[in-house]
């Protein structure tokens, strides 16, 4: 099977412009000024995503100019033209970042495509909608898919439809509740998607309204690498809707972010490298090994006698025998006297035979 995992995904920040800024080419376009700044600061990968939809055909002849159902009156007075779009795309572009769209029929896939933008993602409720899929998938640019509150079959399919066809993806764990609480955000479900997809980046999308630190830490600590979240800006005394975050809050999730990979670490399938303070420490907390009793040269250790002859001692010395390196069968190639530190060179075998061994004793202690 071909490798899904697109570094194009990795660490990859979809910052959404809710409500699709109003519709409103200045507000969106302010909407990127001040995100870009905070994705600048904060030296991390962004895209900034907007939702496009052909409004003409997406609502049904009977029902448009209807005030009375939110979705309709929503898209009606958020509607762009493509011009605008593709301003708000070069905007994006020149900023720094990635642009994105989450496309809601066919024609709108290809504006995406139009567009050249680079990633194309599927919203929670567009996961099966095969009509919408198939024309994503004949364009193969790379998708995010949020899962939402689809089923595990749903998702079995829609994984296996852009396998299938070699395409990249990442799927995103998300609650499609907004605003979302501590409570529902089922962050263990990041766990469950990577070891059922372990071929493909695994990501959080987000509508929590509580917190931007602690779920980035809890998140990256599970194995995600792409998260999103709304964002909106407070401005012109338009009200900010309580899903949304704020450039001072997004500044927070970066942040968190760094500091979520600075406590992780990078080691994720072998030992860690072991820094020379820490080593340092350690050995100073170590037991060296001291001679009881006077001790001719031959002597051989044995732990039957062990605790007649030798007392284990803070703190150990330089070039000193510590309880890591005494072994049954080690001779002594000199006397010691009562009192006296067990040295490299009173014994033999590898750590005194050994140049690299024998630098690391004659090197720790005090």
């Amino acid at each position: 099977m071909p490798n899904h995992k697109n570094e194009l995904f990795k660490n990859l920040f979809v910052l959404e412009a809710a409500n699709n800024h109003w519709g409103d080419l200045a507000r969106g376009k302010k909407i990127i000024r001040d995100y870009a700044a905070v994705v600048r600061q904060n030296r991390v990968k962004a895209a900034i995503k907007f939702q496009f939809r052909d409004v003409d055909n997406f609502i049904h002849e009977d029902f448009k100019g209807n005030q009375d159902i939110r979705y309709i009156k929503k898209t009606e007075a958020t509607k762009m033209e493509v011009a605008q779009y593709r301003e708000l795309g070069e905007a994006v572009r020149k900023a720094g970042c990635i642009p994105m769209a989450t496309p809601f029929d066919e024609k709108s896939v290809d504006l995406c495509v139009q567009l050249d933008f680079p990633i194309i993602k599927v919203a929670s409720s567009d996961i099966n909608d095969w009509p919408l899929l198939e024309r994503i998938a004949f364009h193969r640019k790379p998708v995010i898919i949020s899962t939402g509150g689809a089923s595990e079959n749903s998702i079995d399919q829609v994984v296996a439809f852009f396998e299938k066809r070699d395409i990249e993806l990442a799927i995103n764990h998300c609650v499609s509740l907004y605003p979302s609480s501590d409570s529902q955000l089922e962050l263990a479900q990041i766990s469950y998607l990577k070891n059922r997809y372990p071929d493909h980046v695994i990501g959080f999308s987000t509508h929590e309204m509580t917190s931007w630190d602690v779920s980035m830490h809890i998140s990256y600590a599970l194995g995600a690498r792409t998260w999103e979240r709304h964002i909106d800006i407070d401005y012109e005394n338009v009200p900010v809707a309580p899903y949304c975050s704020l450039p001072e809050q997004v500044d927070t999730w970066f942040k968190a972010f760094h500091k979520s990979k600075e406590m992780l670490g990078t080691a994720y399938s072998e030992r860690r490298s072991i820094a020379d303070p820490e080593v340092r420490y350690l050995d100073a907390l170590v037991r060296g090994v001291y001679a009881k009793q006077d001790l001719e040269v031959g002597y051989e250790f044995s732990s039957a006698t062990f605790e007649r002859d030798f007392q284990l001692a803070v703190p150990l010395r330089r070039g000193q025998i510590s309880t890591r390196e005494i072994n049954n069968g080690l001779v002594l190639t000199q006397a010691l006297k009562a009192g006296e530190p067990v040295t490299i060179d009173h014994i033999n075998g590898p750590y005194s035979e050994n140049s690299s061994l024998r630098k690391l004793i004659e090197e720790r202690g005090v």
